[in-house]
């Protein structure tokens, strides 16, 4: 895979001013202040078209069963069939028939890099690790933690605005997430968007996983905009959208800040993303966190049950993706 290209930094503020696709080489300082203040920078045309395209297919790859790596994804949805003995064409994109409603869904596999090559290259990628630990100003390096691929049907509802970081259980407790577009997200897809400034709100948790797909994507913003002392937060909210980003672009958000999409309301074209969540390189699982999440609880079994609080993470499965000490 080709290097990722992380010259071409956006602000909020670029964003608001209609930059989307025209960075001109921001300093590292200048976006690390615009990370800490907003919550999230962005990075167009990070990775080229053929990788792009590249990953596309792996996707339907995987979606079919197809595994390069010769182990499934730790999460994955019904596999997809394209034909059967009567003979009946090949599926779109996302297994979309372009016909019924039965295939208006999101989709969601969790960690793809363990079954694909491709996936991997790009999830531990050193340039990206090392813009992560230098935004979120992790001295020890960065280390992924999971991969996320959110897949949107034509047709697909909105993903609830939620933030990342109560789903983690790890000392310590730092986010951040790398959002790489997989197809240009013009505003028909249901870009991503991000709350400005949402990452410095209280730690108070609402919602859960279970809720990412309710009718109003933005209950639960509202809710916990409230707790903050918020008013009028339908009105007085900045919230940013990421439409008009092109295929390869990426964005880089603090594991606290509030984020969503809506509906993908295009009539037959898919709508792509992957979510790579990174951790600083010193963290260890919380047991007793852990133990409650069907997705950590098998790396804090029962004979890992000594005194501690706290157990190390396994390289493997948690991979150092840049450290001071790798650079050459």
């Amino acid at each position: 895979m080709s290097s990722v290209d992380l010259q071409h930094g956006l602000t909020a503020d670029d964003l608001q001013a209609g930059r989307i696709e025209q960075g001109e080489g921001t300093t590292l300082s200048s976006l690390t202040r615009a990370f800490r203040e907003d919550g999230f920078v962005v990075f167009p045309r990070s990775i080229s078209g053929d990788v792009v395209n590249t990953l596309q297919q792996r996707l339907e790859d995987v979606l079919r069963g197809k595994y390069d790596r010769g182990t499934p994804p730790d999460k994955a949805p019904a596999l997809i069939v394209d034909s059967k003995k009567d003979g009946r064409r090949k599926l779109g994109p996302l297994g979309y028939d372009g016909k019924t409603t039965k295939y208006n869904r999101v989709l969601q596999i969790i960690n793809i890099h363990k079954c694909d090559n491709e996936f991997q290259k790009l999830a531990t990628q050193e340039a990206i690790g090392e813009m992560v630990a230098k935004l979120a100003g992790w001295e020890h390096g960065a280390r992924l933690a999971q991969d996320q691929v959110w897949a949107k049907t034509p047709g697909s509802p909105p993903l609830v605005f939620h933030r990342d970081s109560p789903y983690f259980m790890f000392t310590p407790d730092d986010v951040v997430t790398v959002w790489i577009a997989l197809d240009d997200m013009d505003q028909e897809l249901g870009p991503l968007e991000y709350v400005r400034g949402s990452h410095l709100w209280g730690d108070g948790r609402v919602g859960s996983s279970s809720s990412f797909f309710q009718s109003d994507s933005r209950n639960l913003l509202y809710s916990a905009a409230a707790r903050e002392g918020i008013e009028n937060a339908e009105s007085c909210l900045e919230i940013i959208s990421l439409g008009g980003l092109s295929a390869g672009g990426l964005s880089i958000h603090h594991g606290k800040t509030w984020h969503g999409s809506g509906r993908n309301a295009s009539a037959d074209r898919p709508r792509r993303g992957l979510g790579l969540h990174f951790v600083p390189a010193e963290v260890e699982f919380i047991k007793v966190d852990a133990k409650k999440s069907k997705l950590w609880r098998k790396y804090v079994a029962e004979e890992n049950d000594d005194d501690s609080s706290t157990i190390n993470v396994p390289d493997d499965d948690f991979p150092l993706v840049w450290a001071p000490q790798l650079e050459r």
